[in-house]
């Protein structure tokens, strides 16, 4: 199976030399900077494991595995070179559907949409080496550990993308709107302590992990904290436990997948004695945005942000 092969992007350069002549003296007119180069390949990226990988020529038909990566290739005007996703890339909505899995790849339904490149958050069943004998590329981009981690995969992508300067100036943008939000967001001598729900059965994120970082912004103490007994980062709660811990906001991760609302939470036993319940601070969060180290990590920090006003 042969990839289709796109054009190789020109490298375009200007140049202007005058002669002026001002009494009677000939000068030289400054030459004007070169304009910015356009993106070309073959292009080296070095993903995040720390290993090189070469495009030979810009990609045009890009298979995303990753919702984050979906999201991040249409941010910055990669839309039109992706043909498939995974079922789990549900935003932009003009993403093209497919039922690709990224948790379980299927080597031959990825080739299937001759793809010259493959983005993944993973390696899951050796899908790398499955796609790697036909030749075709793979960008492992694992999820985000820090806001960092988050900017540098939106620069990564744009390189690889042939997309460099959008890639940059989505990492700066949504660095400085994270920045403004957070500045904007009123301070209070009083502690407040949070719980962030990820399902039903109360696991949820200690400070440690990308979403527990993301509220360590706002200088929040997490009541998970103390028990990641295993250091797993996401340990399970116990209704007790929650109740004992009274946080002062709870956040709900799981909205959809569990249809979890500010009043599911105050009929459970024991709930409607918490602060967040009886102060009406349970913030019902969209769970796309809090399991994504996508463009829309904005979106996350501001509804954050709006529950402590």
């Amino acid at each position: 199976m042969t990839p289709q092969t796109p054009r190789r992007a020109r490298r375009l350069a200007l140049a202007l030399v005058g002669a002026l002549a001002i009494a009677g003296c000939a000068t030289r007119a400054p030459e004007p900077a070169p304009a910015p180069a356009a993106d070309t390949f073959p292009v080296t990226v070095t993903a995040p494991d720390g290993k090189p990988l070469t495009l030979e020529r810009k990609p045009e038909r890009i298979v995303s595995l990753s919702a984050s990566a979906t999201e991040t290739l249409f941010a910055i005007g990669a839309g039109k070179q992706v043909v498939a996703v995974d079922e789990q890339s549900n935003y932009p909505p003009e993403a093209p559907k497919t039922t690709l899995s990224g948790l379980t790849p299927n080597v031959e339904a990825i080739a299937g949409h001759t793809p010259n490149l493959v983005i993944a958050s993973g390696d899951a069943g050796d899908m790398v080496a499955g796609l790697g004998k036909l030749g075709i590329p793979v960008l492992i981009l694992p999820a985000a550990k820090n806001l960092d981690d988050v900017y540098a995969q939106f620069e990564l992508v744009g390189k690889a993308t042939g997309n460099a300067a959008q890639g940059a100036d989505l990492a700066r943008r949504t660095k400085e709107d994270i920045a403004k939000i957070v500045h904007d967001t009123p301070k209070t001598d009083t502690p407040r302590s949070y719980y962030h729900e990820l399902d039903t059965d109360l696991y949820s994120v200690t400070s440690k992990t990308f979403i527990g970082k993301v509220y360590g912004l706002f200088g929040m103490t997490n009541i998970a904290d103390a028990a990641d007994t295993d250091a797993s980062g996401y340990p399970k709660l116990s209704a007790e436990y929650v109740i004992k811990a009274n946080p002062t906001l709870i956040f709900l991760g799981d909205t959809k997948c569990c249809g979890q609302t500010a009043e599911t939470v105050a009929l459970r036993p024991g709930w409607n004695t918490i602060d967040a319940v009886t102060k009406n601070r349970v913030v019902a969060l969209d769970d796309d945005l809090a399991s994504r180290w996508g463009p829309r990590i904005v979106d996350l920090v501001r509804a954050v942000a709006d529950a402590l006003k």
